[in-house]
């Protein structure tokens, strides 16, 4: 059953923007990942393509836009390197696509609700943070780098300070000014009074970016065409001669390869890493989904699965959802998933017509795209939210945006996780219990009461207190509202009850109805008064423990 809500028909235009604009950004980084993937760059289109349309109809999910991505090179490149052969990857990857339909059908997708928010929200603030960072030498001209895999660091050595180093040498006027205009667009089509009119919210400035990009170019080759920005600075797209050329682009599994363990794993490597990434990333598209739809996890898990199955088995690399494609699709006003449907079909339209339009699109209007979709993405605002909401979701969050633009995704996200859960288990212990003291004459009446999940992370908080329980008092332990009370809290409170008489402390300990465990007490009246203070107890036929020295 799809857990989408109904959109009605006015979302069509929205669509039509998200699939048009996430296209334009997702030939050039289909190619590039292929590139950094050391397979064929026609593979990147493939699973684009594959992702737009099979993922697209599969998925349940209203907003997420699978693809090639970035996270998915190191894994890619390694098995490509292990196999030695690319059909033998592709097996691979149909493998992968199997073991993510079991995945699927084990309901493996929980695992994403494992994740706390704080770290989903620094995964799309890095990953913002790294579009910008990412898109600065492409913005001045120098395009050397087009995987635009997301981490400050790359594997090879080559890292971005270097990028940046070179782009300053290699500084193209004409990629300035494509880029100054294409950021003013922007600007403009943000102010109030332009959202009024009818050509600004009908067309989305992505789209005239890329258009004015293509214009500008076109007359400094005119004009100056020494100027003009040519090779690896435009989009390159394979252009097939004809039909035949066309097919021979395409590349198919080598079935003989069924028997080579390395092809295994690899695909459980493949399986691993593109789940993982699929789950996170529609978690953060439902995050960024206005309507806060939820995406069913396993079914996810499932069509990303058929999707690699298919990208596998027609030549084309493994694939996931793609948040980066998927937040400029939902800034661009999708609202369905027409959008990757869209996106999808462009892909195929324009490899197959229009290709030689398309390596006109300069890669300094794709980067001002992204810059903008970054900016989005980690704006100060969010940063500022984050923080009123305290350190043990601040620190978190921006650990994991470190952690992703210093290392890489997963290992970002795992880096953030680690962070998360310690402030969990932090929290968890300081809300082991609440403490009141009374004074009844001159004994010391000391008044516990559990929280609602007693774990046996709990133990250790516990003991110190009942350490500093002092002689000749009363001790009244009350876990009435707790849904779960850990053996091991149990027994440290039986424990302390054998030698409370010696020191002439009265305990009563009662787990409350919610749980399996009985009272504890060293007092038999001491309980009857607790009882008659709190008629409820009485009605569970006691099971109680009494300790009498």
């Amino acid at each position: 059953m799809n857990d989408s809500k109904p959109v009605d028909t006015s979302s069509l235009t929205g669509d039509f923007r998200g699939g048009a604009i996430s296209f334009l950004v997702a030939v050039p980084l289909c190619l590039g990942i292929a590139l950094a993937s050391g397979a064929p760059l026609f593979a990147g289109i493939i699973a684009g393509i594959v992702g737009g349309l099979v993922v697209g109809l599969v998925s349940r999910s209203a907003l997420s836009i699978s693809g090639p991505e970035a996270g998915l090179i190191v894994v890619t490149l390694g098995a490509i390197q292990a196999l030695g052969s690319f059909p033998a990857f592709l097996l691979a990857t149909c493998i992968a696509g199997l073991i993510q339909i079991g995945l699927g059908f084990a309901r493996a997708g929980t695992i994403s609700n494992f994740f706390p928010s704080s770290v989903i929200k620094g995964m799309l603030a890095g990953i913002g943070v790294m579009l910008i960072i990412k898109q600065l030498p492409h913005l001045v001209g120098y395009d050397a780098d087009a995987a635009e895999g997301l981490a400050l660091f790359q594997p090879d050595g080559f890292n971005l300070s270097e990028q940046l180093r070179m782009a300053m040498s290699q500084f193209s006027l004409v990629a300035v000014v494509i880029t100054l205009l294409s950021l003013g667009i922007f600007y403009v089509w943000e102010r109030p009074a332009f959202k009024k009119i009818s050509f600004t919210k009908n067309v989305p400035a992505a789209l005239v970016v890329v258009v004015l990009g293509i214009c500008i170019n076109e007359l400094v080759k005119l004009l100056l065409p020494e100027r003009a920005l040519s090779g690896n600075h435009l989009v390159q797209l394979p252009v097939p001669e004809n039909v035949s050329a066309f097919f021979q682009l395409f590349t198919f599994p080598d079935f003989s390869q069924w028997s080579n363990p390395l092809v295994y794993t690899s695909a459980v490597s493949i399986a691993l890493v593109a789940s993982l990434e699929a789950l996170l990333a529609i978690e953060a598209s439902d995050e960024l989904d206005p309507l806060k739809r939820k995406t069913p996890a396993n079914h996810e898990l499932k069509a990303q699965g058929v999707g690699n199955l298919v990208s596998g088995l027609i030549g084309g690399i493994p694939l996931t959802s793609v948040i980066v494609r998927s937040s400029v699709s939902i800034n661009a006003g999708a609202r369905t998933k027409r959008a990757a449907l869209l996106h999808g079909t462009l892909l195929l339209v324009c490899v197959i017509t229009l290709p030689t339009l398309l390596n006109k699109m300069p890669w300094a209007s794709l980067a001002s795209i992204l810059l903008v979709t970054g900016y989005k993405l980690a704006r100060i605002d969010v940063f500022k939210t984050t923080f009123s909401e305290g350190p043990a979701r601040f620190i978190p969050f921006v650990v994991t945006v470190l952690a992703v633009v210093m290392t890489d995704l997963l290992t970002g996200i795992g880096i953030g996780l680690v962070t998360g859960v310690f402030f969990i288990l932090r929290d968890h212990y300081r809300n082991t219990h609440y403490v009141r003291t009374e004074w009844e004459s001159d004994i010391k009446r000391i008044h516990v009461s559990l929280g609602d999940h007693v774990s046996f992370l709990s133990k250790a908080k516990l003991v110190k207190l009942l350490k500093s329980v002092p002689d000749n008092s009363i001790l009244e332990i009350d876990g009435s509202n707790s849904s779960f009370i850990d053996n091991d809290v149990v027994l440290a409170i039986k424990n302390f009850g054998i030698s409370a008489r010696q020191r002439n402390i009265e305990l009563i300990f009662l787990p409350g109805p919610a749980t399996d465990q009985a009272p504890i007490y060293t007092s038999k009246e001491l309980f009857n008064t607790y009882r008659h203070k709190n008629p409820k107890i009485g009605l569970r036929g006691v099971r109680s423990t009494s300790i009498n020295g």
